[in-house]
């Protein structure tokens, strides 16, 4: 790597790396991914048993109704157990970084929901598995740089993986591939403004703020979508079968992965840190094979095996220039 391409890649890292501190950072986010894989199979029991809400409400009312439930139980605990989650709700500054943050989320969440009413779950996981190429991209646009080529290697082999692990997905374009495009587009932005507003914000009030954001715009969106009129659209959260699953999207999938997120991401490259994500398809399908809801496929060691050689080529051939 070059110089201009070093100096403009470290603009990305929050301090110089401290021995062994890129090997934590990478572990975290692994670790990341494997609950982030688990959130497919809670999202998945809550609304198999919200089928007749869904068939009431409609699945975009159902689906923003979890989402806000999910984001509000993990402000509740971060306001319960971290001090500074409390302070940082009288920031301004920690509000504007969450704003960015939770914005860009509450987007990406939103744009993926109504674009899988649209078409399948594999092409939606294919397409949104191209926020691996939008972060390589919106990167180089803003650091005036090229990448090394083995992140480019890394980068590709990651959207493949994730794209192909349950089988080549059949592709049609119309506003349901539109939607989930869109969708991967604001996760790849959720990614690189991670890195830039950690660097500079208390980790831990700006997701506090974030998952207020989320909160409040789930909320907005579920009056907007004509719903939220009685406490029955909102109650059906305490059901059985329903509230654990929540629990665990609230407390596992946003409060532990978000914060670990943001605490360090910021010590690795953007696009780095977004092949790692990419691991997350890998830990559903595993779950999902041993909780039946998944066909074994031999796609599943062609795009696992794909995700794990990219994060390999990456650590290999870029571990040198980081740590230099």
């Amino acid at each position: 790597m070059g110089e201009t391409q070093q100096v403009a890649a470290d603009a990305f890292l929050a301090d110089p790396l401290k021995p062994g501190q890129r090997k934590v950072a990478i572990a975290a986010l692994l670790v990341v991914t494997s609950v982030w894989g688990a959130t497919f199979i809670w999202m998945k029991q809550a609304l198999n048993e919200l089928q007749p809400e869904i068939e009431t409400y409609g699945s975009n009312r159902v689906v923003a109704v979890l989402v806000a439930a999910r984001f509000a139980i993990a402000a509740i605990v971060m306001l319960v157990f971290f001090p500074k989650a409390r302070a940082a709700l009288s920031e301004p500054e920690q509000w504007k970084g969450g704003a960015v943050l939770g914005g860009l989320m509450l987007i990406g969440f939103v744009t993926q929901m109504i674009g899988l009413d649209e078409i399948n779950p594999a092409v939606s996981a294919f397409l949104t598995s191209l926020y691996v190429v939008f972060t390589a991209i919106i990167t180089i646009i803003m650091t005036k740089s090229r990448p090394s080529r083995a992140l480019i290697f890394g980068v590709v082999l990651a959207t493949f993986g994730a794209g192909f692990i349950q089988g080549p997905p059949h592709l049609t374009w119309g506003f349901g591939e539109a939607l989930t495009v869109v969708c991967a587009v604001f996760f790849a932005l959720h990614i690189i403004y991670t890195q830039k507003i950690t660097q500079v914000m208390e980790p831990v009030g700006v997701t506090q703020t974030s998952f207020a954001v989320v909160t409040i715009g789930a909320i907005a969106l579920t009056f907007l979508l004509g719903g939220g009129r009685t406490m029955d659209e909102w109650s059906f959260i305490f059901d059985d079968g329903v509230f654990i699953p929540v629990l665990c999207l609230g407390i596992g999938g946003s409060l532990f992965c978000l914060l670990l997120l943001n605490m360090f991401q910021r010590y690795l490259h953007p696009i780095q840190a977004a092949i790692i994500y990419a691991f997350e398809p890998v830990w559903a399908t595993m779950y999902g094979l041993g909780l039946d809801l998944v066909e074994w496929s031999p796609w599943i060691l062609v795009g696992g095996g794909a995700l794990f050689l990219g994060n390999i080529v990456v650590e290999v051939f870029t571990h040198g220039d980081s740590e230099e």
